[in-house]
């Protein structure tokens, strides 16, 4: 049987390891300074086991009729779990990467099978810069999942950036970003509040104990300028044994009172790095 050993590489943003999953033997761990980036299951892309992944996943899932190619881009990358999934669940589906990080670009290339990824196109650079180069109308959906060195990279959430995602778009498309957040839920709700400047709809998907203020933990928000499934994706999220939730915009303002977007006037304070993963 081969044996699969660890491997350590100082990357841009710290010290990547990629180490093999437990009780999945296809599987791999990618973790940057010991924050969990990104779970890749090399033989079934389809299984993203990370929460927010999963949510995002099925939000695109129900957005979008099943099967059916889309034009997708992507700020960060990490392990590119679901570049992966989109080439998996929806073939044809051409996608663009923006990786700021090249050193750890080329240790997934090595150790991850990243060629591999059909209809895959990684630009090593700027994820800001790269939106803005974009022309109108070009994707279906952009994901947004950036952090650096553990930290959230919260101006891409400002209103200003917004409209260039709101640009790139075409007529019905997708905005997918997932957030780290504190237990007082500043960014994401800011994030949200942002959001709704921009998009006509959005929502917002967490767990019960981030919600609930008790406990830090992920957040994806999804925005897009016709009617997003909601009464689906709650029906999705009660089926789970409400481990997740999803609340519209003005169900979470309603819920954890309102928020200022976020600007280049009025921008975010300190941000709360990602924590170290734990077994």
């Amino acid at each position: 049987m081969e044996t699969r050993a660890a491997v350590n590489r100082q990357v841009r943003f710290g010290t990547a390891r990629l180490a093999p999953a437990p009780y999945h033997p296809t599987a791999w761990l990618l973790t940057v300074d010991g924050a969990l980036q990104s779970y890749v299951d090399l033989a079934d892309p389809t299984y993203l086991h990370m929460p927010y992944a999963t949510w995002a996943a099925r939000v695109l899932d129900l957005h979008w009729p099943t099967g059916r190619p889309v034009s997708a881009l992507h700020v960060g990358g990490g392990g590119f779990s679901l570049p992966r999934y989109l080439a998996a669940t929806r073939p044809g589906s051409p996608q663009v990467v923006h990786e700021l990080d090249g050193p750890l670009v080329d240790l997934v290339r090595s150790h991850l099978a990243l060629d591999a990824v059909p209809d895959l196109v990684v630009h090593v650079g700027d994820g800001e810069r790269g939106i803005r180069r974009t022309p109108d109308s070009t994707a279906d959906v952009v994901v947004m999942d950036v952090f650096r060195a553990g930290a959230v990279a919260i101006h891409l959430a400002a209103v200003e950036f917004l409209r260039e995602i709101t640009r790139v778009l075409r007529p019905g498309g997708l905005y997918l970003g997932n957030m780290w957040s504190a237990a007082d839920m500043e960014l994401p709700l800011r994030a949200a509040a942002s959001l709704g400047e921009v998009f006509a709809h959005v929502v917002l998907l967490a767990e019960p104990g981030l919600l609930l203020g008790k406990r830090e933990g992920n957040a994806v928000l999804a925005a897009a300028d016709r009617e997003l499934p909601r009464e689906a994706l709650t029906a999705w999220a009660k089926s789970t044994g409400d481990r997740v939730f999803c609340l519209s915009a003005t169900q979470l303002a309603a819920f954890r009172g309102p928020a200022v977007p976020l600007t280049a006037e009025h921008p975010a304070g300190a941000v709360t790095p990602v924590p170290p993963w734990t077994r």
